[in-house]
């Protein structure tokens, strides 16, 4: 169970899930578990729309490679973002890059959308980062470093636009995590 295998002891720290790393970054807990989802999604429609074509009798190889290039596609849409944080910074990455912000120079957290709600936070050096409010959810480490962050911003004066957001992410996030504390010791 301590036992190392050659495969983690290469993945970067930053990317152990849930649980901070030596230098004390912490990344999305279910990341890995939502990726794998999103590429078994993505194989069951290239295997279904393969098996359809073939039943029909019109597969052929450009088609078989037609259906495997839309499968490729899924996995792309489906794939959730990788998100991370450490001391003053939360990173985003997607597909091709990532992007980061400083959280203790943030000047606007905002939520756009009302079926995903996204949250999209801005710094004061250009960056801008968007993903899914869940994630912060689900995951009070990175939430509690995005926190801190924002206490610092909202001292320093950056803070201009957002405050309300972040007030009210902090309910949900300390209601489901009182919730989940009362569910485990039996108490509900």
């Amino acid at each position: 169970m301590g036992r190392r295998t050659a495969r983690s002891a290469t993945t970067p720290d930053r990317w152990r899930g849930g649980r901070p790393g030596p230098d004390g970054t912490t990344g999305d807990r279910y990341w890995r578990l939502d990726a794998r989802c999103a590429g078994f999604c993505a194989l069951g429609f290239a295997a279904v729309t393969i098996l359809l074509d073939w039943g029909a009798g019109g597969l052929t190889v450009p088609r078989a490679d037609l259906w495997a290039v839309l499968g490729v596609l899924v996995f792309a849409v489906l794939r959730p973002p990788r998100v991370s944080a450490g001391d003053g910074w939360l990173a985003v990455r997607g597909l091709v890059r990532e992007r980061r912000v400083c959280t203790d120079a943030l000047i606007s957290v905002r939520q756009d959308g009302s079926v995903a709600v996204r949250l999209i936070l801005r710094d004061a050096y250009g960056g801008s980062v968007a993903f899914d409010s869940k994630i912060l959810v689900a995951n009070p480490l990175l939430w509690h470093r995005l926190d801190a962050g924002a206490h610092c911003s909202r001292e320093r004066g950056t803070l201009r636009h957002g405050e309300s957001t972040l007030r009210q992410l902090g309910e949900r996030i300390d209601g489901g995590t009182a919730w989940d504390v009362l569910r485990a010791s039996g108490l509900e």
